[in-house]
């Protein structure tokens, strides 16, 4: 597990096209490219780790360190998480939140939160050996 360097940009792009196809999502390429550019970015809040096997960029964790209201430390939003579909089931996806978990604690961040699909079962049974559901609902307003 690392930070994403400038050269991983092309293994993260065939990672992050996978990302967008699962959740059917069709984003301009100025996205894809702003995004690359903050992950780049040492003043930006966006981090990406990559999970590194074997020489290959099999997988990244995209995450927003951010102040909240209810705690006077900061919280990590896990925003993204992938792994390569050959790599799944080899411990990448659980090595990654246990990067962010051992990160919250070097770092003083009061918690690690994120959000999936609920029908994302496969993704559900690996989250569920790190924290319990809550009960929050989530709404959005989008500008357009």
């Amino acid at each position: 597990m690392r930070a994403a360097l400038p050269s991983d940009e092309a293994a993260w792009r065939q990672l992050w096209s996978g990302y967008l196809d699962f959740y059917r999502v069709d984003l301009a390429e100025e996205t894809t490219q702003r995004t690359w550019r903050r992950i780049l970015d040492p003043e930006s809040a966006v981090l990406c780790i990559v999970a590194e096997v074997e020489g290959q960029v099999r997988g990244f964790a995209h995450c927003v360190v951010h102040e909240n209201t209810w705690e006077t430390q900061p919280v990590c939003y896990l925003e993204d998480l992938f792994v390569a579909p050959a790599a799944r089931g080899q411990g990448v996806a659980a090595t990654l939140i246990e990067w962010l978990r051992n990160a919250m604690r070097a770092e003083g961040w009061a918690r690690v939160y994120w959000v999936t699909k609920a029908d994302n079962a496969r993704a559900r049974r690996l989250y569920d050996r790190f924290a319990p559901v809550d009960d929050v609902v989530r709404y959005m307003i989008r500008s357009a």
